[in-house]
């Protein structure tokens, strides 16, 4: 079985899998309460069926498979490592990418607007990893395209790094918090629940930190970690202070919403500049 024909298999596999795993955990062992079944979680899945349908209709050939067209040219085509190397080099890099990508999908307004219908989630759970604009995915599969054609990865590079984007996040958004001692140690490496939950706060200053999908080690370099919340994360305020209202959170609402213009309020990213702390 070739890494192609495999894709589907693998993917679809992994993200069910840990899906339905997490979804038990949130269930057992919540740290919010958010994970109760929701209106909002049928919007969710109905957001992510809908980009996968603009991904199959819109782009001819996708990540795995444009890695194998184009394997051997770019940075590791130049380079020559061994497979060893290159492949956990290639995720490596495509982690950092990911990073920044994120980093100025809130730094450009023009790229906040397609954003902004992740975190406008009022709450937080498993399905708002899912919670992206499609067009916000179509972007992203764009860019990563781009990316592969600059570093030409071994395509198993690329789909080791496809399946640990979507399983990370799930993760990362679920609704359980580990022991706060667990929690410390596991951020040396990993971006953790608790860790993401805080970038999803309502206030901008938190909102604008804690960038990582899986690495946390990106966020303590660039200088945009934040340790904890000013409020406790279990009963902190999640979302955007400007689309909170039940009508702003239906699927044909939430498909318009980068179309729409909030009146200017103090925690919008189109009405004053980013902010980070450490």
């Amino acid at each position: 079985m070739t890494i192609d024909s495999s894709e589907a298999f693998v993917r679809l596999g992994a993200f069910f899998g840990l899906l339905l795993v997490l979804l038990a955990a949130q269930r057992r062992w919540p740290a919010r309460g958010d994970g109760r079944f929701a209106r909002r979680q049928l919007v969710n899945a109905g957001l992510v069926l809908i980009g996968t349908l603009v991904l199959r209709i819109g782009f001819p050939v996708l990540a795995v498979a444009w890695a194998m067209n184009i394997h051997g040219g770019g940075l590791f085509g130049w380079l020559d490592w061994p497979a060893w190397l290159a492949i956990p080099a290639a995720v490596v890099l495509l982690d950092l990418a990911i990073y920044w990508q994120h980093r100025l999908m809130h730094m450009w307004p023009l790229l906040w607007r397609l954003h902004r219908v992740h975190h406008c989630d009022t709450a937080f759970d498993v399905t708002t990893g899912v919670r992206f604009h499609p067009l916000e995915i179509a972007l992203s599969m764009g860019i990563k395209l781009g990316l592969i054609t600059l570093l030409g990865p071994h395509p198993a590079a690329v789909l080791a790094f496809e399946v640990l984007l979507s399983l990370g996040s799930l993760f990362t958004h679920t609704d359980v918090a580990f022991p706060r001692a667990l929690d410390r140690r596991l951020r040396w490496v990993f971006v953790t629940p608790s860790m993401h939950r805080i970038h999803h706060s309502t206030r901008r200053i938190e909102t604008d930190s804690n960038y990582g999908f899986h690495l946390s080690a990106w966020d303590r370099l660039f200088g945009s970690y934040t340790v904890d919340p000013a409020e406790d994360e279990r009963r902190m305020p999640v979302g955007l202070e400007d689309w909170r209202e039940p009508r702003d959170q239906g699927l044909v609402s939430l498909l318009l919403n980068p179309f729409r213009k909030p009146g200017p309020r103090a925690g919008d990213p189109d009405t004053r500049p980013s902010q980070h702390h450490a």
